[in-house]
């Protein structure tokens, strides 16, 4: 039996640490397991929107990067993914503190899956849910030189 290498999810979590997007987000991928991950953004004053409240986009870049994440594992290891549609309902606002996204790949597939994930604020106040649905593309993994699984 196959598990997740715990090798490759460290080195994971610091490609996407250091990665530029996420850096500018100030956004960690805390936790990632098969079909489940977890994303963290520190939020700051750059997240804010002309009214005080953080951004929405900021909100749908974290729902966006939990279902991706949470579909990552079961890809082989040469290809990638990408969103083709998300569905995202705003449910609060928040101002400051933290993002916390756990993301669940709930239809995993060869070349199409489909996910969920809910957004909440350091006190698990559900801030946003939704839906997403991620196209594989063939020939665009990540190489990180680590095995993915190991034998159990």
């Amino acid at each position: 039996m196959q598990t997740v290498n715990p090798a490759f999810v460290e080195t994971l979590k610091d490609t996407v640490k250091n990665s530029p997007y996420p850096t500018h987000m100030r956004m960690t991928l805390e936790d990632i397991g098969i079909d489940r991950a977890e994303v963290v953004i520190q939020l700051a004053d750059c997240h804010l929107q002309p009214f005080g409240i953080v951004h929405g986009g900021v909100v749908a870049t974290i729902f966006d990067t939990a279902t991706f994440w949470a579909a990552f594992l079961r890809l082989p290891a040469t290809d990638g993914l990408v969103n083709i549609d998300l569905k995202l309902n705003y449910l609060k606002s928040i101002v400051d503190g933290k993002l916390i996204a756990r993301g669940t790949c709930i239809r995993p597939g060869r070349s199409i899956s489909y996910a969920e994930a809910s957004v909440y604020d350091e006190n698990e106040d559900l801030i946003a849910h939704g839906t997403s649905t991620l196209m594989v593309l063939p020939a665009k993994g990540l190489q990180l030189g680590v095995p993915k699984f190991v034998e159990a």
